[in-house]
């Protein structure tokens, strides 16, 4: 007769779970750590003169590969739209789910970020379930501090938000939906790699979306870079909240009712299970 259910080995079972657990929290607060952190540094050195050099020259076009400043330079000349569905100051409340519902999650991301790309694989469906219940209506907030981090640099984090903006446009769902696609483990870069700077990748990333597929106003916003503008003030608003000296200081981030919700070690947490008991306990307080 088997004596794997004894009392003894289900504890240390247990045991083993909660140290796998430890370990990979350790492991993705030391990434997001190590990229906040450069982050950082390269707003300083902007901040006291030095500049950060570009990392290729371009003859300013949006179907290169650029890097963030020749990406804000390429966006100053065009004009400011914001997209359908979005409200408040240039657009940049972003609200999905039902108006209705008395709880919001305000959800903190930078495209590029692996770690949320992490948390949109495990619990991203949870989420989404959630928003469809009416549990809680979900306000994004989008950043794109990784493009300013002197170890990757680029503009891949400007690039696909600008490109969330056209998605938008299109719907909630288009947006909800070309999210969950760009995040998906197949099609998300290694944060050194900006891949997401390059229009035709989030094309074709966006032909996965039903929406979004052969959707001939969505590709011309794209390729021009019509809501390029309003990406830059959705960074802006995302600086506010997240960065040295605030709550949040990295990403994923999330706030429920406007109170940070994390686990034991200050993270999103990166299961489905963790995060819904961590908003079960909140919503009882």
């Amino acid at each position: 007769m088997s004596n794997r259910n004894t009392p003894q080995n289900k504890a240390a079972a247990r045991e083993r779970l909660r140290a796998e657990r430890e370990r990979q929290a350790k492991k993705d607060k030391t990434r997001r750590q190590i990229l906040v952190a450069g982050a950082i540094v390269a707003v300083l050195a902007i901040a006291g003169g030095a500049g950060i050099a570009l990392t290729k020259a371009t003859d300013g076009s949006k179907n290169n590969k650029v890097s963030s400043e020749d990406w804000d330079a390429a966006a100053a000349k065009g004009d400011f739209r914001q997209p359908a569905n979005s409200t408040g100051d240039k657009g940049t409340t972003v609200v999905v789910g039902k108006q209705d519902a008395k709880n919001t999650l305000e959800v903190f991301e930078d495209m590029r970020c692996p770690v949320c790309s992490g948390f949109e694989q495990r619990v991203g469906e949870t989420v989404l379930k959630d928003i469809k219940d009416g549990k809680y209506k979900v306000q994004y907030r989008m950043g794109t501090f990784l493009d300013r981090n002197p170890m990757i640099k680029g503009s891949g984090s400007k690039n696909a938000l600008s490109a969330l903006g056209a998605a938008l446009n299109v719907s909630p769902q288009a947006f909800l939906d070309y999210k969950k696609a760009l995040f998906a483990q197949k099609n998300h870069p290694d944060e050194r790699d900006d891949a997401f700077s390059d229009d035709e990748k989030l094309l074709s990333i966006a032909g996965e979306v039903k929406e979004l597929k052969g959707n001939a106003a969505f590709e011309k916003d794209v390729k021009d870079g019509t809501y390029d503008k309003w990406a830059q003030e959705m960074s802006k608003t995302f600086d506010t909240f997240v960065g040295q000296g605030k709550d949040l200081q990295g990403t994923p981030g999330l706030k429920l009712n406007g109170k940070v919700l994390a686990n034991a070690q200050g993270q999103a947490p990166q299961a489905p299970q963790e995060f819904t008991a961590l908003l079960e306990e909140s919503l009882k307080k």
